[in-house]
């Protein structure tokens, strides 16, 4: 039966445990913290829903327990300050991703890892360079909440629903990430086929700002309540309900490319397809030049901190 290790109970992984706990994802949860008091109070929270939810065992656990998991998600790490950058956490979360590679892999070389500690990207490589696992065994959360933010923004404008809104979000989990504007679909046409087409007498799309919009969620959210916690978490659940279900799901993961798009050494979001095995595929989107430009400097950014952690 599916097991889940979240390593983390802080706003992230609990948050994210809740979610896994209402969906059914998984029937065993495991949560593990360097402050065992704090997770075991966040489990007994959570068990005393249990008769409102499909059965699910959660406890609070340590390392040994990694043994058997499907999937063993990161969430571990410091917070976001207000003013900071993702990048600004990097040697802090570093050595504490490092470290919870080291006290699982003993346990387990069969798991997948999901990487969701910022800044994502770095966090991935570190954790595929310590890990010494298959590269696509490694996955980090990346742009999948990115991408979200970009569809509800369009969904938004264009008064239609979400789920017929597909657009990608790629590169960096951050301000130097690509909004793919020529690949946005609207029930099968182009964006500009779309509103070409439309009659409801809306204002004209902003590009500029809904780009600037999608870059900018978390901070305004982190400004305003101290976290983001809801939408990472069902982003998050999406990728695991991917790889327990064997869906082959076409998500914007972050992943290490290995010449892909011309990038090579470098963890990233683009879109792959992931089922139990992880990643079985990256896809190479079609990308107009500005696009490409865009995505090589935003590896750039990327490689440059990368060498700190490596």
């Amino acid at each position: 039966m599916p097991k889940v290790v979240i390593v983390g109970a802080g706003s992230v992984g609990t948050t994210l445990a809740y979610t896994l706990q209402i969906t059914g994802i998984a029937t065993e949860i495991a949560l593990i913290d360097s402050n065992q008091e704090l997770a075991a109070a966040q489990v007994m929270d959570m068990n005393h829903g249990l008769p409102f939810v499909p059965p699910v065992r959660i406890y609070a656990g340590e390392y040994p327990d990694c043994k058997g998991a499907d999937v063993i998600i990161i969430t571990a790490g410091a917070r976001q300050k207000q003013g900071e950058t993702r990048l600004d956490l990097v040697d802090r979360n570093a050595q504490i991703c490092k470290s919870i590679v080291d006290s699982v892999t003993p346990y387990t070389t069969e798991a997948l890892l999901l990487v969701v500690t910022n800044p994502v990207d770095i966090m991935t490589y570190a954790v595929a360079k310590r890990s010494g696992l298959p590269e696509r065994q490694i996955i980090g959360s990346g742009t999948v909440l990115d991408s979200a933010r970009f569809r509800y923004l369009l969904g938004q404008h264009c008064t239609i629903d979400t789920h017929n809104v597909h657009a990608y979000v790629i590169g960096e989990h951050g301000d130097s990430e690509v909004l793919l504007w020529s690949q946005v679909r609207m029930a099968g046409a182009s964006l500009e086929l779309f509103c070409a087409h439309c009659a409801c007498g809306c204002a004209p799309l902003d590009k500029t700002g809904i780009t600037e919009a999608v870059k900018n969620s978390a901070y305004h959210i982190i400004e305003a309540k101290g976290s983001t916690n809801y939408g990472v978490a069902l982003a998050v659940t999406e990728i695991v309900e991917a790889v327990i279900r064997d869906e082959n799901s076409v998500l914007t993961v972050s992943t290490m490319l290995s010449g892909e798009y011309g990038i090579d050494d470098c963890c990233l979001s683009v879109p792959c397809i992931v089922n139990k095995k992880g990643i079985s595929r990256i896809v190479e989107a079609e990308l107009d030049q500005t696009e490409r430009n865009d995505l090589n400097q935003s590896a750039e950014v990327l490689r440059n901190v990368c060498r700190r952690v490596s």
